[in-house]
Order: structure tokens, then sequence, then C-alpha cells
């Protein structure tokens, strides 16, 4: 599913224009970004949290040539799913 097809289904479900579902979603993709930008979480009971992880800076090597390289440290988003969406897939 890509995001044309995932405002379709929000339009069909909320019974809403596929405009409005786009702006919804939107608004909340932003709104996560927002907040995993601040150094927060984002936590939707029932399907799991949004955070912001660190990977440390670290050595790695050119795949073409070989050489090594320095890898800055990063701020990395993770998302951990909740209890109900682990138990909907099994």
């Amino acid at each position: 599913m890509n995001k044309t097809d995932l405002i379709d289904h929000i339009a069909q479900q909320a019974d809403i224009s596929k405009a409005a579902a786009g702006r919804a979603l939107d608004a909340v993709i932003g709104g996560v970004k927002g907040t995993l930008k601040k150094g927060g979480s984002v936590t939707l009971v029932g399907f799991g949290t949004f955070a912001v992880g660190k990977r440390t800076a670290r050595t790695g090597r050119n795949p073409r040539t070989g050489d090594a390289i320095k890898i800055k440290a990063a701020k990395v988003p993770k998302f951990r799913p909740g209890k109900a969406l682990k138990d909907a897939l099994n």
C-alpha cells in the first residue's frame, strides 16, 4: 500500500473526501515528524510507538575502493509495534 492507497482507504472508511483524507494524513505525518524532531516520542495505543534512536559514529569501508571512511553519528527514527498490532498479525 502506498500513500495514495492509504488516502483512498481513509476517505472510504471515514466517509470523507479524498482531499480531506489527504490533508488529515499529512497532518498526522507532520505531527509525528515535528515531535520526533524535538526528541520526543509518539505513542498510538494499540498501534505502536515512534521514537528517536541514536546511531554512534563508526568506521566503514568504501565498497568500491576498500578505503576506510568515517560515518558520522546520526539520529534515526524507530518504530516499536504495540501488542494489538502484533496480535492482529499472528
